[in-house]
C-alpha cells in the first residue's frame, strides 16, 4: 500500500517538475570549454576552433544558469548561417532546441526540432527531445486550463455570494 502512495506522489512530482532526461552541465565544464576556445583561437586550425565552439555551445545550453543558456543560444544562432554541412546544421538546430527548451520557450524548441528532423528523420535524440517538448506543452496546457477554471469558479462564486447577500 505504501509503495502505491509513493509511486502516486512520484508521478505527481514528475508531472509538475518535468522529469526530463536532458543532461545538465556544471560551471567547471563550461570554464574548461571557454579555455579551450581561447586556446583554439590562438592557433591556425579552423576545424579545432569550430569544434571547441560547438563544445562550449553544448555546455552552455545544458547549463543550469539561465544566462549561460541565453549565451549558448546566441552563439548557436550566430553560427547557424555559416553552416554548410547538413550534419553540423542538424547538431546546431538540436542544441538550439535544447536551449529554447531550457528557456521554457517550448514552441520555438518544437519548431527547431521539426527542422532538425527534416534533415535526419530517424535521429533518436531529436525524436526523444520532441516527445519531451510536446509532453511539456500538453502539461502546461492542462495546468493553464486548471488555473483558468479555478479563477472562473472563484469569480462566479463571488458573484453568487454577493447576489445572495443583496437579496
Amino acid at each position: 500500500m505504501d509503495s502505491k502512495f509513493g509511486s502516486m506522489f512520484e508521478s505527481i512530482g514528475n508531472f509538475f517538475g518535468g522529469g526530463d532526461q536532458i543532461p545538465w552541465c556544471d560551471r567547471d565544464v563550461i570554464a574548461g570549454c571557454e579555455r579551450e576556445v581561447v586556446e583554439a583561437n590562438n592557433g591556425d586550425n579552423e576545424d579545432r576552433k569550430n569544434e571547441s565552439i560547438m563544445r562550449l555551445s553544448w555546455a552552455l545550453v545544458h547549463s543550469r544558469q539561465k544566462e549561460d543558456v541565453q549565451r549558448g543560444i546566441a552563439m548557436l544562432e550566430t553560427s547557424l548561417g555559416n553552416t554548410k554541412s547538413p550534419l553540423h546544421q542538424r547538431e546546431k538546430l538540436y542544441l538550439l532546441a535544447v536551449g529554447y527548451y531550457r528557456s521554457n520557450d517550448y514552441g520555438r524548441s518544437r519548431q527547431l526540432l521539426v527542422q532538425c528532423l527534416e534533415i535526419a528523420p530517424d535521429w533518436r535524440q531529436a525524436l526523444s527531445l520532441r516527445k519531451i517538448v510536446e509532453d511539456r506543452i500538453a502539461k502546461d496546457g492542462v495546468i493553464g486550463i486548471g488555473i483558468t477554471a479555478t479563477a472562473v469558479g472563484l469569480i462566479v462564486g463571488g458573484l453568487a455570494a454577493a447576489l445572495a447577500r443583496k437579496n
